[in-house]
């Protein structure tokens, strides 16, 4: 009789009805991402063919030409708008990751008042869509002052509820008993959490990464809710605009400035999705 092996180092063929499973899945799965990489090599006629059609017949870079050329010919030279959302984007990131854990930390292993209170509307701000907060948040960047200016572009992304719930969880899992010893060995708060719970919690870190990433990288609502000069524009503002220079013509220039910024997000997650599904198995346990 044969023995069954559970999480073999090397494929063994009791894996062979899971990889029946999850391959098609999986490949279904990718399906979004593949049309976007065709999409953005199909001539103008095949874009706009009906049926649509899910891969191109004629590939063609005609597309990314046209992006080039948009591009040199742009008021504001695009390595401004690249700048601007590298740089937004890597303060956005780590703000975030230094507010989230910090916070985290505090409130997954700190005693003061009010904190199920404030856990509790961190949750609450999750069920709230951006567009539902776009007008209070326009009006305490007026308030602030900081509209029209590259401020605009961090300050507002910084709050990350999703990112501080992660964190939380996932330092609920570091057991006390570690922070009790770091403590009788005269750690600080501020030690014991650099030396304690940071290096132990660096799969939710990335996840959290992932995720200021993408919310940064991909913004668009503050380029055009609350800057009016080109100068600190971001590249996803740009490249959104390509569309609107035509029905037709822009079509292919924004089949092709899609990819340009799914790529950089595509890449992160494949380095980091490790970390991402350790996250996503301890988020939820006590």
């Amino acid at each position: 009789m044969g023995q069954t092996t559970v999480n073999p180092d090397r494929f063994h063929k009791s894996q062979i009805p899971f990889y029946c499973l999850l391959v098609p899945l999986a490949a279904f799965m990718a399906l979004p991402i593949i049309f976007i990489v065709f999409h953005a090599f199909k001539p103008m006629d095949e874009i706009f063919a009906y049926p649509p059609q899910f891969y191109p017949r004629k590939p063609t870079l005609e597309n990314f030409r046209a992006l080039f050329t948009a591009a040199k010919a742009a008021t504001v030279p695009v390595s401004r708008y690249v700048f601007n959302s590298v740089l937004a984007t890597a303060l956005v990131v780590l703000g975030t990751i230094i507010i989230s854990s910090l916070a985290g930390f505090a409130l997954s292993k700190m005693d003061f008042r009010l904190k199920g209170a404030i856990f509790a509307i961190n949750n609450a701000a999750l069920m709230f869509v951006p567009a539902a907060v776009t007008i209070p948040r326009y009006m305490t960047i007026t308030f602030l002052g900081i509209d029209d200016t590259f401020l605009a572009h961090v300050l507002p992304l910084l709050a990350m509820p999703v990112a501080l719930f992660l964190l939380k969880q996932f330092i609920d899992q570091i057991p006390d008993a570690l922070i009790d010893a770091a403590t009788v060995d005269g750690a600080g708060a501020l030690s014991v959490f650099f030396k304690v719970i940071l290096p132990m919690i660096r799969p939710a870190v990335a996840t959290g990464a992932i995720l200021a990433f993408q919310l940064s990288w991909n913004n668009i609502e503050t380029s055009s809710v609350f800057t009016t000069q080109e100068e600190v524009r971001t590249l996803a503002f740009y490249m959104s605009t390509l569309s609107a220079s035509g029905a037709v013509a822009g079509q292919g220039m924004a089949a092709a400035a899609t990819l340009v910024m799914f790529v950089p997000n595509l890449v992160l997650f494949v380095i980091l999705q490790s970390n991402v599904m350790n996250t996503m198995a301890h988020s939820g346990l006590k």
